[in-house]
């Protein structure tokens, strides 16, 4: 799991015109990176690699996301976000293999993947097109990102498959509050920088991808 969020301050109002472009601008640059992703994932698949290789790149992930925090408004920012989500990406290819090679793994994946979609595009659409501001959430689902986050930790020395189940569950929960959170922060003016915006969804995204389908393919696993 990846977990890292920024709650940025309070931004002034936007007009509708650059809030319609910062929108346009994230969702875009987010299919890319998904799509980038997606070949990177491919490509690590097939090269077979150990499963500590998913490990090193969220490591890996997690630094650059602190530099893409500082590069925000430089023209590296763009190329940045692509080296963080190829990395991502990559390191998804251990897992996707342990679970390709379960019995209907593929289906599990495919599985997940559409399942990701539909939350993703529906929590999404709501948000757009109800324009509620959802920033009331932010203590709550930073409290339960750590909670999360403490609960991992303590479990890879447990080893509790229910306790395992449990955080994914609640991953998916936290996961589908942050689309509503994030993408509520660009249409009402409190994320300017799509840059940042794309960064915080593709995350939302990639965790809640994972989770699902530790869910979906608890049964075989």
């Amino acid at each position: 799991m990846a977990f890292n969020h920024s709650y940025g301050t309070a931004q002034p109002a936007m007009s509708t015109i650059e809030t319609n472009k910062v929108l346009k601008n994230t969702y875009f640059l987010l299919a890319m990176t998904l799509a980038f992703s997606a070949v990177t994932a491919a490509i690590s698949m097939t090269m077979a690699l150990p499963r500590f290789t998913g490990i090193v790149c969220s490591l890996i992930g997690f630094g650059l996301i602190f530099l893409i925090q500082k590069k925000a408004n430089s023209s590296s920012a763009i190329s940045l976000v692509f080296l963080f989500t190829g990395i991502m990406g990559f390191g998804l290819g251990p897992l996707l293999n342990h679970y390709a090679a379960m019995p209907n793994g593929t289906l599990l994946i495919m599985q997940a993947l559409g399942s990701t979609a539909l939350i993703f595009f529906g929590l999404s659409a709501y948000a757009l097109t109800t324009k509620k501001d959802f920033s009331f959430m932010g203590g709550f689902l930073t409290v339960g990102l750590i909670v999360v986050i403490i609960s991992s930790i303590v479990n890879i020395f447990i080893g509790s498959s229910i306790a395992f189940m449990a955080i994914n569950a609640a991953v998916v929960l936290l996961m589908s509050g942050l689309i509503l959170y994030d993408t509520s922060r660009i249409v009402n003016g409190g994320e300017t920088n799509y840059v940042m915006a794309t960064v915080s969804l593709y995350l939302n995204i990639y965790n809640l991808f994972t989770s699902l389908l530790a869910l979906l393919g608890a049964n075989d696993d």
